[in-house]
Formats: C-alpha cells, sequence, structure tokens
C-alpha cells in the first residue's frame, strides 16, 4: 500500500508532459494507478472480509513516534473500492468530457490523479498525524480542481471558499486529534479507537475532531460550501463532490464511532444536524433549476442522511449507514456524470430549456433512471437495501426505548420524502417533453462517454440483487458494536412485510404526490421568508477579516524605518525582559558551543548583521 501511495505521488509528475503529446488520451494512463489500487484491493479482499487486518508501517519521524502507517480494514477496505473504482471511471469519463485543446489539461489530469491518491491515503492511514497530512492535502486539490476555470470568477471564489471552510476545519480537528494522541500515549488511530478513554479532556477533543468531519461533509452549519463548487467541471463534482471528499468526514465518523458512539453528545449532535441538514437540503435542490444544481442540494441532503446513519452508533446502523455509504456513491456519481452528457447534448443544465432528451437518448434516459431509483429506494437497488436497513435499525432502537432514535427515523423518513419527490423532478426536468419548448436534438458521442455511468449505475443495481453478499463483505465493520438484539439485522433485497416497507411506500407515495403537485410546492417555498444563511455568515466574516487586515495594514504599515526599527525593538526589549524578570533558574556555567561548527555560523551571523547595518 506503501509502494501504491509512492505511485500516487510519482505519476502526477509525469502526466504534464505526457499530456502535451497524448492530449486527452493521457487521462487512460492516468487511470492506471488507481486501477493498480483497486486490483491490489480486490485482490486484499478475502482476507478482509474474512476479519483479517492487512498492516504496513515505515518510520517516518521517531523521535515523535510518528509513522507511516497504513491498515486495511473492512471499513478502509470500502472507502478504497469507491476511491479507486469510482476514481479509474471519472478519469476514462474525463477523456470523452474534455478536448484535446482544453486549457491546462494536462494539468488538471495531474491534480486529479493527485487527488485520488490523497484520498486513497486518507481512508488507509492509520497514524493521526499521517491522516491529518491527507486530509488537508484533499483540500489543496479540491481548491485547484474547483478553480479549474482560472479566467471565472465564480470559480476563484467557489474554490476559496471551499479551502477555507474545509481546511479551518481540518485544523480544528488537529487540535483534536493532538489531545487524543496525548491522552493515549500513541498516534495509532486504531489504537486510540480501542483504547476509548473518556473524560472531559476526551470529549473536547472528539467534539474538535468531528467539526472537521462535519465541515469536510458539507454538514449544518458548513453546507453552503458544497452547493458553490458545482463552478468546477463535472468529473470533479462527480468525485470529489459524490463519491470522495465529501465522504472523508462520514469515514472518519465511521471509523470514530466503534469507540466513542456512547460519550455523551455525540449522538445528539450528529443527528441533530444530520437531520437538519438532510431536510435543509432537500426543500433546497425542489427550487433549483440547475440539474447540477438538483444534485448538489440533493447531495447536501444524502450527507446529512449519512451523518445520522453512521454517527447513531449501534451495530445494525453500522451495517445499515456502511451500505448506505456505498449506495450513494455509485448512484451519485452516476448522476453527476450523467449531467455532464446532458449538458453536451443540450447545451444546459436549465431544466426548463432541456425538452425530449429521453426519447433521442433512450439508454442515457435508462442509466439516470436506474441510479434515481437507487437514490429514492426503489427495489431491487442497493439504495433500497440501505434504506430499508436504515428504517429498521431506527425503528428498533425506538421501541427499546431511546427518544433519539425517534427523532432520527421522523427525520430521515422526511428527508427520504423530499429525496424521492426531486428524484422525480430531475428525471422530469432532464428527459421529459415539454409544451412549448423546443426539442434536444443530441449530438453524436463515442462509447466511453457513457460506459462510466452506466457500469456505476449497473453495479447498484447488481449489489442490490446480491444483497447477502454484500452483508458478508459489510459485516465485519458492524462486529464490534454491542448487537442490538439476540437476531442481529442482515441484508436483504426481500424481508417480508415489515415496518419499514411500509414506511418506505409512504414516502414513496408522498414524494410522488409533492413531484405532481411541484408548481403548488414551488410557490409555497416562494412564500416562506428565510433568515441569514451560513453562506451569508461566511461572506459577513470574509468581509470582516479583510477590514480588519486593511486596518491593521494602515497602522503598522506607514512605510517610515525608524518606526519598523522601534517597533522590532520594542517587542524585542519586552519579550526578553519579561522571560527574564520570570525566570527563577540561572545556568550554573557558560558554555560557549556544542561543536565548532557552530563558531563558523556565529562568525557569519555577525558579519552579516554589520553589512546589514552599513547596507545603503
Amino acid at each position: 500500500m506503501i509502494a501504491l501511495l509512492a505511485a500516487f505521488g510519482l505519476v502526477p509528475l509525469l502526466i504534464l508532459p505526457l499530456a502535451r503529446r497524448l492530449g486527452r488520451r493521457v487521462f487512460f494512463i492516468a487511470a492506471l494507478v488507481p486501477l493498480a489500487a483497486l486490483v491490489h484491493a480486490l485482490v486484499l479482499g478475502p482476507d478482509v472480509v474474512g476479519g483479517g487486518v492487512v498492516a504496513e508501517s515505515y518510520s517516518w519521524i521517531p523521535e515523535l513516534s510518528v509513522a507511516l502507517a497504513v491498515r486495511l480494514d473492512v471499513l478502509s477496505w470500502v472507502m478504497v473500492l469507491i476511491v479507486t473504482g469510482v476514481g479509474v471511471l471519472v478519469l476514462v469519463y474525463c477523456a470523452s468530457y474534455f478536448r484535446d485543446e482544453e486549457v491546462g489539461l494536462g494539468r488538471f489530469a495531474a491534480i486529479l490523479l493527485a487527488f485520488a491518491g490523497a484520498m486513497y491515503g486518507l481512508v488507509i492511514a492509520d497514524d493521526v498525524f499521517l491522516l491529518f497530512v491527507f486530509w488537508e492535502a484533499t483540500s489543496v486539490f479540491s481548491y485547484l480542481l474547483i478553480g479549474h476555470y482560472t479566467g471565472s470568477k465564480t470559480s476563484r471564489n467557489a474554490a476559496l471558499q471551499a479551502l477555507l471552510v474545509t481546511t479551518l476545519g481540518g485544523l480544528v480537528m488537529l487540535v483534536g486529534l493532538v489531545l487524543l494522541a496525548v491522552e493515549t500515549g500513541t498516534s495509532s488511530l486504531a489504537q486510540i479507537i480501542a483504547l476509548a478513554p473518556d473524560g472531559p479532556l476526551v470529549s473536547t477533543a472528539i467534539v474538535l475532531v468531528l467539526v472537521g468531519a462535519l465541515s469536510k461533509s458539507a454538514i449544518v452549519p458548513f453546507h453552503f460550501w458544497l452547493p458553490a463548487a458545482m463552478a468546477a467541471p463535472t468529473p470533479v463534482s462527480a468525485y470529489l463532490h459524490a463519491a470522495a471528499m465529501v465522504k472523508a468526514g462520514i469515514y472518519l465518523i465511521a471509523r470514530m464511532a466503534p469507540g466513542f458512539a456512547e460519550m455523551p453528545g455525540w449522538r445528539e449532535i450528529l443527528v441533530t444536524l444530520g437531520v437538519v441538514t438532510m431536510l435543509i437540503g432537500g426543500l433546497t435542490a425542489l427550487r433549483q433549476f440547475d440539474l447540477k444544481l438538483v444534485l448538489a442540494h440533493g447531495t447536501v441532503s444524502q450527507l446529512g442522511f449519512l451523518t445520522v446513519v453512521v454517527g447513531y452508533g449501534t451495530r445494525d446502523s453500522a451495517l445499515a449507514g456502511l451500505a448506505l455509504l456505498l449506495a450513494h456513491a455509485l448512484f451519485k456519481s452516476t448522476l453527476f456524470l450523467s449531467v455532464g452528457i446532458v449538458d453536451h447534448d443540450a447545451g444546459t443544465r436549465d431544466l426548463r430549456k432541456i425538452s425530449g432528451l429521453g426519447r433521442r437518448s433512450p439508454a442515457l434516459a435508462a442509466v439516470v433512471l436506474v441510479a434515481l431509483a437507487s437514490m429514492a429506494g426503489l427495489p431491487p437497488t442497493l439504495g433500497f437495501v440501505a434504506k430499508e436497513a436504515v428504517f429498521t435499525s431506527l425503528l428498533e432502537e425506538g421501541l427499546a426505548g431511546a427518544p433519539l432514535a425517534w427523532l432520527a427515523l421522523v427525520g430521515v423518513a422526511l428527508g427520504s420524502v423530499l429525496t424521492v419527490a426531486y428524484s422525480a423532478r430531475f428525471f422530469w426536468g432532464a428527459f421529459a417533453r415539454k409544451p412549448g419548448v423546443k426539442e434536444v436534438r443530441p449530438v453524436a458521442n463515442n462509447a466511453w462517454f457513457l460506459t462510466p455511468p452506466a457500469i456505476l449505475a449497473a453495479t447498484g443495481l447488481t449489489l442490490g440483487v446480491l444483497a447477502p453478499l454484500v452483508d458478508g463483505w459489510l459485516s465485519g465493520y458492524s462486529a464490534p458494536f454491542e448487537p442490538d438484539a439476540a437476531d442481529p439485522y442482515y441484508l436483504a433485497l426481500w424481508h417480508g412485510l415489515e415496518p419499514a416497507l411500509g414506511i418506505s411506500a409512504v414516502t414513496l407515495a408522498v414524494g410522488l404526490g409533492m413531484f405532481w403537485k411541484r408548481d403548488a410546492v414551488f410557490g409555497a417555498q416562494g412564500r416562506v421568508r428565510t433568515g441569514i444563511s451560513a453562506g451569508d455568515g461566511y461572506l459577513a466574516a470574509v468581509r470582516f477579516v479583510d477590514r480588519t487586515a486593511a486596518r491593521t495594514t494602515s497602522l503598522t504599515q506607514r512605510g517610515s524605518l525608524p518606526f519598523y526599527l522601534g517597533v522590532i525593538l520594542l517587542v524585542f526589549v519586552t519579550a526578553m525582559g519579561a522571560a527574564l524578570i520570570g525566570n527563577r533558574t540561572w545556568p550554573a556555567g557558560i558554555r560557549l558551543w556544542d561543536s565548532a561548527a557552530q563558531l563558523g555560523i556565529g562568525l557569519v551571523m555577525v558579519i552579516a548583521a554589520i553589512a546589514a547595518t552599513r547596507a545603503g
């Protein structure tokens, strides 16, 4: 695994010169690296799902006991399959999405591959400081990919917004990780979770870690950066903002849940914010006319859904959450890639201006329909299997006397109603015939363009049919949790006429009813006045920082050398004087140097200082 990480780091350096010769075919070369990582993970699959753990370690900073420690268990294995599998298909898709004359083509390919490597490293990292390095690397690469269209102010602003939110969240997370490492005496993530310490300091550390996770996965109040990031090219949206980067926060919550789900405040924070995010994202998705923004706000909603489920922290919800995570990666990346094809064919993403595309592109419509069925939770897709598992796990917890489970169940049920409604609206907007709108005449596309989303949609459908097999793959993650009952839940396409099926049927009927009455729903939403949004708060904070920086600069940067030297001298005298006054111990003797080299260095410093005073 460490060798594959090295390949992810080195091959992007070769992509730029290769792109000058190969043009967009360079994406096929780039796809070989995540393909190798995918094959490697599949080879290790039998050992991992059988209960084994694959680990590698290389001493990085031995003085601080920091190592390049990587670890593959069921959770990280599933994430590796998502990161590498979707990564390969997105890179192949790019070869059709872009043209040879695309500005910055080689740079884009190299950065996208480097991002894939950072995500691969993030999900297999076992050292918390290595995890943080990859965590922030994904933010930096995301900034570069979102801002690919450098001539667009919208792209630059969206890239900066995503960078600031996710990076600041990551820095807060770092403080929490350091506290956990100090409290447990180890930087191994697996050992920290196994030890699962408690106390006020640990509770504070976990909350700080959750801030980083929630900001990365666009959970309220950090949700505003994700829709703005749709200024990026469609492959970036399909990979970073559907299958990979936004899953990093969900992954970290799922990783920490076995050790800390019982900690006071954990479930309350994640369930409350998750439900609010799911509802806000779903309601906002119903108001969008840009197909890509429908998916973006729908992604925010689904990330809230995932936060509720993986954060609840019981055996059955853990199994349901991992199944939902896999299903979401498949159907949402399919839909984003399909939007790129729709945009290519229709010349617009405005659903009010697209008509008749379904009749002229039936294969594309079929692919999208399968993905939307999984998102809405219709059989026989993996999305249906996962949603049934979610409803059952929360319902059983509620019946066992957990009030928070009822809040979670009602919240995700209402959110699922909205999911059905905006799924139906998306399909109608992209493929239906609309009176008074000129019908689309799609251009001819090569087979490589539709193949990646078709493979992803087919995978989601196939895994739904093979639900018992998927259960065997995923159940190793939920095993460490305390069993919910003597007869634990298992993934299956059919559990009989159970309450979860009734809940699914009601959400489907109400969601389709909302779509049928979409004009009335849209009008009602328009009459609701909203307060200050999180996005407005972000802009206000940025303006405050800008004004403060300008005022500070005007006060300190006066262009006067005596003023600057006076400030430096004052700070030096004050700091050193305070240190001397507060000092209680003095050295017994004077040591001139530790080695002869220090004498030479000191002489150079003295000469340089004298030269500086004489420079005119």
